[in-house]
């Protein structure tokens, strides 16, 4: 990882969108939560109360409790997502003040309240969207894009040999990037090995979609 760091033939990456997994850290600078896969712990609880407890609804209490503060959490989520679209000094003070209140929520539910305060311990992470808006809320894009190769290990059982791990890793990646790009995978193959290179390289696309995205925008001095 220092050495990561330190090398200086290509741009170290400033920030990284994942999960909370531990392999993920000190790879980057700034590292930023992704909504969706923190949505899921909340998913995971299985709300129950041995005694016969229930709301008018006919619902057990914890039920009741885990939905209206879902309700919270995704309401949250949908007004970052508007804060992305046009960002302001005085929505940032208000989004990090509302994500205090709301995660500092206490329900009775141990399980509910527990997963709550690892969510708010979390904050620099999950709220880095409010110094950089044009990052996104998750990363679920990557995760579909890793489920393809997955899906075809699956399928072909692996590969033999470490030439075959190569070749698969190598046009899966290429079908993968041309698919996000809007290329054509089978043109754009069929114009390198005919040595024809009329069309543009890969880097170059994924240069001009950056450009697009301005991706990276917020970091620069204004």
């Amino acid at each position: 990882m220092a050495a990561y760091h330190a090398q200086m033939e290509f741009p170290v990456i400033r920030l990284l969108l994942c999960d909370d997994a531990p392999e993920f850290k000190l790879i980057t600078q700034e590292l930023a939560l992704c909504w969706i896969h923190d949505g899921r712990h909340y998913k995971k609880l299985d709300p129950f109360i041995p005694v016969c407890v229930r709301a008018r609804t006919g619902r057990p209490l914890h039920q009741q409790l885990l939905d209206s503060f879902l309700k919270q959490y995704w309401d949250f989520y949908r007004q970052l997502l508007q804060y992305r679209q046009n960002p302001s000094n005085q929505e940032h003070i208000r989004l990090d003040q509302l994500f205090d209140e709301i995660f500092s929520t206490v329900t009775g539910y141990d399980a509910l309240d527990r997963r709550i305060q690892k969510t708010r311990a979390k904050k620099p992470s999950m709220l880095i969207v409010l110094d950089h808006p044009e990052i996104p809320l998750h990363n679920n894009p990557a995760e579909l894009g890793a489920r393809k190769r997955v899906r075809k290990r699956v399928v072909s059982f692996g590969t033999r040999t470490l030439d075959g791990t190569r070749a698969w890793d190598t046009f899966m990646s290429i079908s993968g990037t041309a698919k996000k790009l809007g290329v054509n995978f089978y043109h754009y193959v069929f114009d390198r090995i005919s040595g024809a290179f009329q069309m543009p390289s890969m880097a170059e696309l994924i240069t001009q979609k950056a450009q697009q995205l301005n991706l990276g925008t917020s970091w620069n001095p204004p």
